[in-house]
């Protein structure tokens, strides 16, 4: 089954970190996809521009509305995904718990909801 690790974290604790220490999450983050990549759990991630860059899209009664970012109210943001295969949520939150950024964030494992095929 596929699960998707939603990275969220405080952008000023990344922001306010040395360029030696943002450089070294980076470094363990790309290994940590790697290390995924060999063991066969690795499906996609990326990561993604600060909230302040977000657009929120809306359509009611066929009209479109949006709404510039950022849209949260907490200090943390969504930062990226790490789209992962896993045998069950046990197996997935353990994966999840090797993301460099839990340890500055927090990492939301949902699993991937399979839209069935129409008949």
């Amino acid at each position: 089954m596929r699960y998707m690790c939603l990275v969220h974290f405080e952008p000023a604790r990344f922001t306010e970190a040395t360029l030696a220490e943002r450089q070294e999450i980076d470094r363990r983050s790309l290994g940590y996809d790697d290390e995924l990549r060999r063991s066969g759990h690795y499906i996609a991630s990326e990561a993604i521009q600060a909230g302040d860059s977000a657009v929120l899209v809306r359509v009611r009664d066929g009209k479109l509305t949006t709404t510039d970012g950022p849209f949260i109210e907490t200090k943390e943001q969504m930062a990226g995904f790490i789209l992962i295969e896993a045998r069950d949520m046990n197996e997935a939150v353990r994966l999840a718990a090797g993301i460099p950024l839990a340890e500055i964030g927090t990492i939301e494992v949902r699993p991937v909801f399979e839209i069935p095929t129409p008949p």
